[in-house]
């Protein structure tokens, strides 16, 4: 297995909306535009969360979508004299994020790696690859960002005009921060995961009609692919339909640096989402790419706390 990301065009994280030459070990200065093919016939492209696709038709956009900051910060749940939101818990962390700058380890490859076989899903970039449970397919054509998983289908979304997924899983390696600590990182990441899932989107729609309050269900440390993690759960509630859950999961790349990995879970929990337990059976299969069947050891995902 390859300890750094193989050379090719990779996305510039000075410059998010042009690629950049990675030979190997170093980024080069040679940049280009990335390609856009124009797809045979328009049909709305997804969004990350427990799935909002945008209705828009694809012959008219010509815009890329970069990859979000991983940013701490406070919820805006708070409830007022006069009503509003609310939570269940208060949660305020120091901020550090994934906003990216040159270094050792290149973004996500604008064409996604294929799996090695119908079972597995490949994170070449982080060096893992991911099982695909029952219900759920690999997410590199499912128009979701940094998508790894999603469940199969879509549904009409509880809130404003778009259509959702009842189940997002995404990959992104943790850059431009100087902070490492998983649960650090883990902490810090969840409100945005929670709002990217289920409050506005890029259109400034509310699929769920926002977030009215959130609830800790889960922490704690996690071994994922013989790696120490940890990990973060919500339960959110929402203006309409059921909620969803969502979880932050930090825990350090197998290959090259070593850089942390976010992995995002974002579930409906709604009948169009998929078992809660998934995402368990999701954390307790992550293997080091080339080693789908090696036991690592240490009880790979067994310290999920309750479920």
């Amino acid at each position: 297995m390859s300890s750094s990301p193989p050379p090719g065009w990779y996305r510039d994280p000075s410059f998010p909306l042009t690629e950049r030459w990675w030979d190997g070990t170093a980024w080069t200065d040679h940049r280009r535009q990335p390609e856009q093919p124009v797809p045979p016939v328009p049909q709305p492209p997804a969004r990350r969360g427990p799935g909002r696709t945008r209705v828009v038709a694809l012959a008219a956009v010509g815009a890329v979508l970069v990859a979000g900051a991983v940013t701490g910060g406070v919820l805006l749940l708070g409830k007022d004299g006069d009503g509003g939101q609310e939570t269940r818990t208060t949660t305020a962390s120091p901020t550090s994020g994934t906003d990216e700058k040159d270094g050792p380890s290149p973004a996500k490859s604008a064409t996604p790696s294929p799996a090695e076989d119908a079972n597995r899903v490949v994170d070449d970039l982080n060096g893992i690859t991911f099982p695909v449970p029952d219900g759920w397919e690999g997410g590199d054509r499912s128009g979701e960002e940094d998508a790894v998983l999603v469940t199969d289908g879509t549904f009409d979304c509880p809130g404003e005009g778009s259509v959702c997924r009842g189940g997002v899983v995404v990959s992104r390696t943790v850059t431009g921060s100087d902070e490492t600590a998983p649960k650090i990182l883990a902490e810090n990441d969840i409100e945005d995961a929670a709002n990217d899932a289920f409050d506005r989107d890029v259109l400034d729609q509310q699929p769920y009609d926002g977030i009215t309050g959130h609830e800790v269900v889960g922490s704690g440390s996690v071994a994922v692919a013989g790696r120490a993690g940890y990990y973060v759960r919500w339960r959110v509630t929402t203006g309409a339909g059921a909620g969803g859950y969502v979880q932050s999961l930090v825990f350090p790349s197998s290959s090259g640096s070593e850089a942390p990995v976010l992995v995002r879970f974002a579930l409906d929990a709604g009948d169009e989402g998929p078992p809660l337990d998934d995402i368990d059976e999701i954390v307790r299969g992550i293997r080091p790419a080339g080693d789908a069947e090696a036991d690592t050891g240490g009880g790979v995902g067994s310290s999920l706390g309750p479920s």
